[in-house]
């Protein structure tokens, strides 16, 4: 005998949940926007073109797009190759090196830039290593994508690692079985399920990238119109009490970066769907 009554979930209904999510959006992200949006209403819109589109400003977002995209997309290619280690391989100190790709969570940015910058500088470890070759890593583009990727890699492993785990071996062992080279077997067979998970690590990378401050203050050198990037000159403004200026380029960052990462979020969905 079935009962009319539907079952019951483990969380309450639908209005208390909702409720509280809204809610929670709302205090965590939608005040907070909105309260970015009206700080800008001070300016004209003329005036908040002139401010956000500014050469200093302009390049600003450059080198904070273009290293963080740098970044994100070799954080997918390591990200893949160390969850693929920490998967299918044993080895000795195997829970130390996976307890390691969640320091730069727990580090604070500003320790791993400052170590980045000493490791990285002229007289470095690294560093003077490139010096005669006549490659500067720190205080260049070089050295900000290196912060990047530092803080970056833990979103892609972590972003991967469980879809290894889960998937079927036995489906390999066919495709072995059937003739087909690893190489195919991981291109035809694998590589489609780790698809959509790559591109949401990278969209995490890529994202923490964009407005990554501590970690890349120092080793960037902040030279205008080369090394500098658009949170730092945010908090230059603030600085000199320019909240409208700092208001109208953290805006326009905040646009550009919601319309890319709506454009990766609607390209995962796509190869979802292809997948299914």
């Amino acid at each position: 005998m079935h009962s009319s009554t539907s079952k019951r979930g483990v969380l309450p209904g639908f209005g208390i949940t909702m409720g509280y999510s809204v809610l929670y959006i709302s205090l965590v992200v939608l005040i907070p926007l909105s309260a970015l949006l009206l700080n800008s209403t001070g300016l004209t819109w003329e005036k908040f073109w002139d401010v956000a589109t500014d050469s200093r400003v302009l390049a600003s977002y450059k080198v904070s797009f273009l290293t963080a995209a740098a970044a994100g997309l070799i954080d997918t290619a390591l990200g893949l190759l160390i969850a693929w280690v920490l998967v299918r391989y044993d080895f000795p100190g195997k829970g130390i090196f996976d307890a390691m790709i969640d320091l730069p969570f727990a580090l604070p940015t500003a320790v791993a830039g400052v170590s980045l910058t000493a490791i990285y500088s002229a007289n470095g470890w690294i560093g003077s290593l490139f010096e005669p070759l006549g490659i500067k890593i720190a205080f260049s583009p070089i050295g900000i994508t290196l912060a990047l990727m530092f803080i970056g890699i833990p979103f892609v492993v972590r972003t991967v690692q469980p879809v290894l785990q889960e998937l079927d071996a036995e489906v390999e062992e066919a495709a072995a079985t059937l003739g087909a080279s690893r190489f195919r077997t991981f291109r035809s067979v694998i590589f489609p399920e780790l698809l959509p998970p790559l591109l949401t690590g990278f969209a995490l990378a890529f994202a923490r990238g964009i407005g990554e401050y501590g970690s890349v203050v120092f080793i960037s050198g902040n030279m205008p119109m080369k090394t500098e990037i658009a949170p730092l000159l945010i908090m230059s403004k603030l600085e000199q009490f320019d909240y409208a200026g700092a208001t109208a380029v953290a805006l326009m960052l905040l646009i550009i970066s919601f319309v890319l990462l709506l454009l990766i979020n609607s390209l995962q969905r796509r190869v979802r769907k292809t997948a299914k």
